[in-house]
């Protein structure tokens, strides 16, 4: 049975960075989940329609990574009958052995429940801004009202808000270089493993 690790997240709270670092180091598979709804929101047109017929090609777009992009993700992920369409895609993904390591805002809540692993990482806002200001080169004060607006959003929505799982270990990287962050994450998995 492949072991799982699910996280979960707010948008520039390093939970991709932490993602795939744990897959390279445990030699999973990983599943950045927003790239699912980035693409979606990007092939247009009707976006159920859209997330039934998405395809492991249309995660390699180049322009999935940029401010709007992520925007309309937000909005595309609060539609129930995209979720439900995606559903199936992650299931399989997660399934591959010898273990996957799937991020987004859902994964422990939701997607993969039942995960050995679960972790929620966060940052504050300010932190959180600054990182995707320096990352899209744009301005840090438009950036934190972008994040919050989107957060607000996430957690706001009916189906699958934004919310760390009941038993995920909450990992807040505000204050933590890159590699304490994953040193922390790789404890916790081992941990699981045993």
């Amino acid at each position: 049975m492949p072991f799982i690790i699910a996280i979960d997240g707010p948008a520039a709270s390093g939970k991709g960075t932490i993602a795939r670092a744990l897959a390279a180091h445990f030699g999973f598979h990983h599943l950045d989940t927003g790239l699912l709804y980035r693409a979606v929101g990007a092939k247009g047109g009707d976006p159920v329609a859209a997330a039934r017929t998405l395809e492991k090609t249309d995660l390699s777009r180049p322009d999935l990574r940029s401010a709007e992009a992520g925007q309309a993700a937000s909005r595309i992920a609060a539609i129930p009958e995209v979720r439900a369409a995606l559903l199936a895609f992650q299931h399989r993904f997660a399934g591959q052995e010898p273990g996957a390591v799937l991020d987004g805002r859902d994964i422990g809540t939701v997607i993969c429940p039942g995960a050995p692993v679960k972790l929620y990482v966060t940052a504050s806002d300010q932190v959180r801004a600054q990182r995707r200001a320096a990352e899209l080169g744009a301005d840090p004060v438009l950036m934190l009202a972008e994040l919050q607006e989107r957060d607000r959003r996430d957690r706001e929505r009916a189906t699958a808000p934004l919310r760390p799982a009941e038993d995920a270990v909450v990992l807040d990287t505000s204050n933590l270089t890159i590699t304490d962050a994953i040193a922390r994450a790789v404890a916790v998995v081992d941990r699981a493993r045993g």
